[in-house]
């Protein structure tokens, strides 16, 4: 069967991609940018596209092209620099499922997110609700699955978040740590995709995918810090929920930078009313009950890549802040006192050529330090830190050798600004 999958190198859909292709279909990814997915399953056919576009059936239409199913596991947590909730979950949904009817693809899996619903409280579940019931009311042969909390051994978005709350060092830090939720496994969401699509599931049905125990949060990162083999903490500290909110606020800003912290008052709202479904309708109609959070956690032993990953989460905001800290202020100060920066540099250059030098220098550093904060330029912004770094050694060794000696070490304090930036550059990826 051929297969449409969206948001198919995603936390979610990079699994169903997999799962569908093992079992010989075709499968035709689409995510925003066509070479990632290429690059992280080059195995299916890849279209590059943003939802947030592809707003009318028409623009639909030339995606839809032999397309036999369609399973949407796309989605978008919070609005930001790179994200429109309502354009990608709803809007763009609701056109696909008119362009399905209208065309031959008569199968549609939607997976949705317990607590969808229509007059939902967030942006985030109300666009899914929405177009979950625009599916319902639909003539498509629909599966509505609804994941509580997905565990998988990639990490990204809530498990990210749990992972590096798990690594935090001697202390546990939480906010709404006796909030409960329900788990899933990775495993078991590409599994129930799977039999949507071969017609194992009731038609015109919705399943909540969780295993029966709740846990509570605070339970859950415990036995996260166990299963990565970290000690566990020597004391803890419950935020108050304003804390965490006022935390949260701060990822959102960040967001209008590009960045997608899973760490935002939406992420919080949906804690705070805790993530849980009914298991039983899903054990009743197919007769086999989801793993359970201890048997998902057992068929994924954790390594030291895992501990690198949870620490670096802890650890990259803080470099990036620092590296950007850096570039911003040299190119402030240098402009402040561009005449004192210019009485450095040697005496057989002109005062107009100093003073130009010293001018460039400083806006490349300003240009630097705001694009390691905007997340679209980081990478060049690394590679561009180091570059620049690397001219500013040459240059001050040809011109001024004897700053190498300098007991304030101007020169020598360059070395690890360039270590820092790579470091940055090697967290950098997001997929």
């Amino acid at each position: 069967m051929r297969i449409l999958v969206l948001g198919a190198y995603g936390f979610i859909g990079l699994d169903v991609a997999r799962r569908l292709a093992r079992a010989g279909h075709e499968v035709i990814g689409l995510g925003r940018l066509a070479q990632t997915g290429q690059r992280l399953l080059p195995a299916i056919t890849w279209i590059g596209a943003d939802l947030a576009t592809l707003l009318t059936p028409s623009a639909w239409t030339p995606h839809l092209e032999g397309v036999e199913a369609v399973v949407n596991a796309a989605g978008a947590l919070q609005d930001g620099g790179r994200d429109d909730v309502k354009a990608t979950q709803q809007q763009a949904i609701m056109a696909l499922i008119a362009a399905c009817e209208a065309g031959a693809s008569r199968c549609f899996v939607q997976i949705s997110a317990p607590g969808a619903e229509v007059e939902a409280d967030t942006a985030f579940m109300r666009t899914k609700g929405v177009a979950d019931q625009r599916l319902r009311d639909s003539t498509l042969d629909w599966t509505i699955l609804k994941p509580g909390l997905v565990i998988g051994a990639n990490a990204y978005g809530g498990m990210a978040l749990l992972r590096m709350l798990a690594a935090m060092p001697l202390a546990e830090v939480l906010v709404l740590g006796d909030r409960t939720l329900q788990t899933v496994a990775l495993s078991d969401v590409a599994d129930a995709v799977a039999m949507a699509i071969d017609g194992k599931l009731p038609q015109r049905a919705t399943f909540d995918l969780v295993s029966p125990a709740s846990h509570r949060l605070r339970d859950l990162v415990g036995r996260l810090r166990v299963w990565l083999g970290l000690p566990r903490p020597r004391f803890s500290i419950a935020l108050p929920e304003r804390a965490g909110f006022a935390l949260a606020k701060i990822a959102d800003l960040a967001g209008w930078f590009g960045w997608r912290s899973p760490l935002r008052t939406t992420a919080l709202k949906v804690l705070a009313r805790e993530i849980s479904g009914d298991a039983q309708p899903w054990v009743t109609a197919t007769g086999r009950r989801l793993l359970t959070l201890d048997e998902t956690l057992a068929a994924l032993p954790a390594t030291r890549q895992e501990r690198l990953f949870a620490r670096a989460q802890l650890s990259f905001p803080l470099l990036v802040v620092t590296l950007a800290a850096f570039w911003l202020l040299s190119g402030i100060i240098g402009l402040w006192r561009y005449r004192e920066a210019a009485a450095l540099l040697p005496d057989w250059l002109s005062v107009p050529t100093t003073t130009s030098l010293v001018i460039a220098g400083s806006i490349v550093d300003l240009a630097i330090g705001l694009g390691l904060l905007l997340r679209r330029w980081l990478p060049a912004a690394a590679l561009g830190s180091v570059a620049v770094s690397l001219s500013y050694l040459l240059a001050g060794t040809l011109l001024r050798p004897e700053l190498w000696a300098d007991p304030l070490g101007p020169l020598v304090k360059v070395l690890p600004a360039i270590a820092l930036a790579l470091a940055v550059l090697a967290f950098a990826d997001e997929r």
